[in-house]
C-alpha cells in the first residue's frame, strides 16, 4: 500500500495542495485503525524521545540524581529554547557537576521569540543549551554518569545508545531496520509506523505500579502531560494540544512530519508520518485523529489554529480552507 491523502488545501474552489501519509491507531488488541501502509519504515525523529528516556529511569539514574517530573518532561522535549528551558537544563547540568560544554547536541538559534530577539539584538551566539534537544541530552548525561561511560555518549556503540536501542526495540517489538544520525547528533533508530504506534500504546497502558519499565513509561507520560510547556513551548502545537486536553493525553512531534499521541484513559497509541515532511499537515492530522477518538473537543480553539476551516491572507481576506481528505479522520 502507498501513502494516502490526509490533508487538503483549497483556494478559489480548487484543490491546491495535498499532503499524504501513513497513520496507525493501536489499541489493547492491536491495530484498530490504519491509513496508508502501516508497515512503512520511518525515522521517528524526536517523536520517540520518551522511548530514549526509558533507560534514564529504568537504570535507576533518575532516582539517583533526584530528577523531578519537570526534568523528566524536559528529557522528552523538543523545546523552544526559551529562558525557562535553557535555565532548567543549565541547572540540571550543574547538579551533575557538569556544564554546557559537556553536551554533544550542537547549537542553533532558539525558536522562542524573546530569546531569539535577545541573542540577535545583543549579537550573542546561541549555545548548546538553546538546542531543542538539550533536555534529552541532559538525560543522556545523567544516564551516562550512572553507567560510567565515556564522554562521547552519542556514539552508536556507547553504553547510553546501546541501552536506548535495546529499549526502543523491546517496546516497538521490532528489530530496528537501521539508524540515521539526528539533528542533535544522536542515533535515531528506524521502525514501522505500526511499531511506533505499538510503543505509544505501551506507554498509554503502562501501570504506574507495575514493573520497572511499566512504571517508567507511566512516569514519563505523566511528566509530559503535566508540564507541556517544558515539552515544547508557548505557541507550539504539542504544548497547546496537551493543554487543550487537560493533561489527559501526551503528544509529541518529530522532524519531517512525524507525530505521536499517548492516550492513557483509552489505552491507545497513535503514530503518523506525512510523506512530504510538512509540519502543518502532521499537526492537522494528529488534531483530526484526536478529535476522532474523542480525546479533543472539536470546538476547542486549538483546533481552528491547527486545522483551520478558513484561511486568510495578510489583509484578512478569506482565501481558502484546510480539509481532511475523503476517507481520513
Amino acid at each position: 500500500m502507498t501513502a494516502v491523502p490526509m490533508i487538503e488545501l483549497w483556494r478559489g474552489g480548487m484543490l491546491e495542495s495535498v499532503h499524504s501519509g501513513h497513520a496507525v491507531v493501536f489499541g489493547p488488541g492491536g491495530v484498530e485503525m490504519a491509513w496508508g501502509d502501516p508497515e512503512t519504515v520511518i525515522f521517528p525523529r524526536s517523536s520517540c524521545k520518551m522511548l530514549q528516556a526509558l533507560p534514564l529511569i529504568e537504570s535507576g539514574a533518575a532516582e539517583a540524581a533526584g530528577l523531578t517530573e519537570r526534568q523528566l518532561a524536559l528529557s522528552c522535549a523538543s523545546h523552544s529554547g526559551a529562558a525557562l528551558h535553557t535555565l532548567a537544563v543549565e541547572s540540571w547540568l550543574a547538579s551533575l557537576g557538569m556544564a554546557e560544554p559537556d553536551l554533544r547536541c550542537g547549537s542553533h538559534m532558539p525558536q522562542d521569540r524573546d530569546e531569539n530577539k535577545r541573542l540577535t539584538c545583543s549579537d550573542t551566539a546561541p549555545c548548546q543549551l538553546h538546542n531543542n534537544c538539550s533536555g534529552k541530552h541532559a538525560g543522556f548525561l545523567t544516564l551516562n554518569r550512572h553507567l560510567g561511560g565515556g564522554s562521547e555518549y552519542v556514539e552508536l556503540d556507547h553504553p547510553v545508545q546501546r541501552a536506548v536501542k535495546a529499549a526502543f526495540e523491546e517496546v516497538t517489538e521490532e528489530t530496528s531496520a537501521g539508524h540515521g544520525i539526528d539533528g542533535c547528533s544522536a542515533p535515531n533508530f528506524a521502525c514501522t509506523v505500526t511499531g511506533l504506534a505499538r510503543a505509544m500504546q505501551f506507554f498509554a497502558a503502562a501501570n504506574p505500579d507495575g514493573d520497572t519499565r511499566q512504571s517508567a513509561a507511566a512516569r514519563l507520560t505523566r511528566a509530559m502531560a503535566t508540564f507541556p510547556e517544558m515539552v515544547a513551548g508557548e505557541g507550539r502545537a504539542c504544548t497547546n494540544l496537551m493543554r487543550a486536553m487537560g493533561g489527559k493525553v501526551a503528544v509529541k512531534t518529530g522532524a519531517e512530519a512525524v507525530f505521536v499521541a499517548i492516550l492513557p484513559e483509552q489505552k491507545r497509541g497513535i503514530a503518523l508520518k506525512i510523506l512530504d515532511g510538512g509540519t502543518r499537515a502532521s499537526e492537522a492530522a494528529i488534531t483530526a485523529l484526536l478529535i476522532k477518538l474523542g480525546a479533543l473537543d472539536a470546538a476547542h480553539p486549538v483546533v481552528e489554529k491547527l486545522l483551520p476551516s478558513v484561511q486568510r491572507n495578510w489583509r484578512g481576506f478569506v482565501t481558502g480552507d484546510m480539509r481532511l481528505a475523503p476517507g481520513f479522520g
